[in-house]
């Protein structure tokens, strides 16, 4: 039985992913959970408000790391640029959690209850980096459009981390920010558009 509530959460967290991953989370229960990881049902739900929100234990820490980044970035960067360096310095949660984030991820994509839970929290983590965008006196349809280019380009980068450790998210997260800006850089805007 674990003695401290961070190596209980810890074997929760752990079991779930491993039932999620033999039976799939719709035929996984909390009182197996609990059994799996040597602990009692009430221990459950004193950490996990539900069996969904297993798989998204760290988001919060990760959320409150990524908007103090962008808070502390560099004066002078322009709006990508302060996010580049949020997620570069955030990432390292997740290159520490590696051993659950790629399971869990196939977890997810296998399951359309938490891809759209993952699909809100996306939103909601997106909504938060627009708004320290803004404290950064950022004008508002910039803040929100970068946040957006911003979340889509470190989701990219991380899945290809996932898919080739042979490099650091970081390696990962530079190639698709420089993608992101040669794509930027492709066609200037006005000859984009169509003619009237």
């Amino acid at each position: 039985m674990p003695r401290s509530g961070v190596e209980a959460r810890r074997r929760l967290g752990q079991a779930a992913l491993e039932l999620y991953r033999e039976r799939g989370f719709d035929q996984t229960t909390t009182a197996e959970i609990a059994a799996r990881a040597g602990v009692n049902e009430r221990t459950f739900f004193r950490h996990f408000p539900d069996k969904r929100e297993v798989l998204f234990d760290g988001e919060a820490d990760l959320h409150l790391a990524l908007i103090q980044e962008v808070a502390d970035a560099p004066d002078g960067l322009q709006p990508l640029g302060i996010l580049l360096c949020a997620f570069r310095k955030a990432g390292r949660i997740l290159e520490d959690n590696r051993p659950f984030s790629e399971p869990r991820l196939a977890v997810i994509a296998a399951t359309p209850t938490l891809r759209e839970r993952d699909l809100a929290k996306a939103a909601a983590l997106t909504e938060a980096l627009a708004e320290a965008l803004r404290q950064r006196h950022v004008p508002d349809r910039l803040a929100g459009l970068a946040a957006q280019t911003g979340w889509a380009t470190f989701h990219h980068a991380a899945q290809a981390w996932i898919d080739d450790p042979s490099q650091s998210l970081d390696t990962h997260l530079l190639q698709a920010f420089d993608d992101l800006y040669a794509l930027c850089a492709t066609v200037p805007p006005e000859q984009a558009r169509p003619e009237s």
